[in-house]
């Protein structure tokens, strides 16, 4: 997964970002229009979108309201566009940020490493039911340890981390088999049934990871 998705139609000032970023140690990608970045963000996903508004074809608003649909990804908007209802808008459609073009690289820079320390840094994920451990690689069901394989616990992971948010089928399964694997889509509904079993009172009428019927699966604590 790229760590930062940069979506903006200035070839130079890209460049010069994602020149930045990687000093930093971070992964980016680079889309100049709004269809490129969300079928990109589709296909590999990323930590965290820099979003600029005004885009060839779909614009930046479109974008971020996409996205929004699927998942939680961090998105900081970086535009030109000043005036407080482009903010207001921006911020209402779920941006964390707005940030006005030109900007200082060292406060951008600055706000993208919160996020990560925010976001991505925390070891342990609790919420009273499950408590699933980062690094160790760890998932309880109410202090009980579950018997997960590799892709039940990434799947489960990335569930939790969009708690209350719809994640269709094609994205779960891009993130967590990848655009390219050989897997069938189906190997997803199977991987869902196993967790179910593992995590759920009455797998047959499931609580936790729920069905979005003809859009995919959300998870409830």
């Amino acid at each position: 997964m790229t760590d930062i998705l940069v979506v903006e139609d200035n070839l130079e000032m890209a460049t010069l970002l994602c020149d930045f970023l990687e000093a930093e140690g971070y992964s980016a990608k680079h889309c100049a229009d709004g269809e490129s970045a969300l079928a990109a963000f589709d296909k590999g996903g990323a930590r965290l979108v820099i979003l600029d508004i005004m885009l060839p074809g779909l614009d930046g608003f479109g974008v971020c309201r996409k996205i929004r649909e699927t998942a939680n990804t961090p998105i900081i908007i970086v535009s030109a566009k000043t005036e407080k209802d482009d903010k207001l808008n921006g911020l209402i459609l779920g941006a964390d940020d707005y940030i006005e073009k030109p900007y200082d690289i060292d406060i951008l820079l600055a706000k993208i490493k919160g996020i990560f320390t925010r976001r991505y840094q925390s070891d342990v994920i609790s919420d009273g039911f499950l408590k699933i451990d980062k690094n160790k690689r760890i998932a309880f069901k109410e202090n009980t340890p579950l018997d997960l394989t590799q892709k039940e616990f990434d799947l489960l992971l990335l569930l939790a981390e969009n708690s209350g948010k719809t994640l269709s089928k094609d994205y779960l399964f891009n993130q967590i088999w990848g655009f390219d694997s050989f897997s069938e889509p189906q190997t997803l509904t199977v991987h869902i049934k196993w967790l179910r079993q593992k995590i759920e009172a009455d797998p047959k009428k499931p609580k936790h990871i729920v069905t979005v019927w003809g859009v995919g699966y959300r998870y409830e604590r």
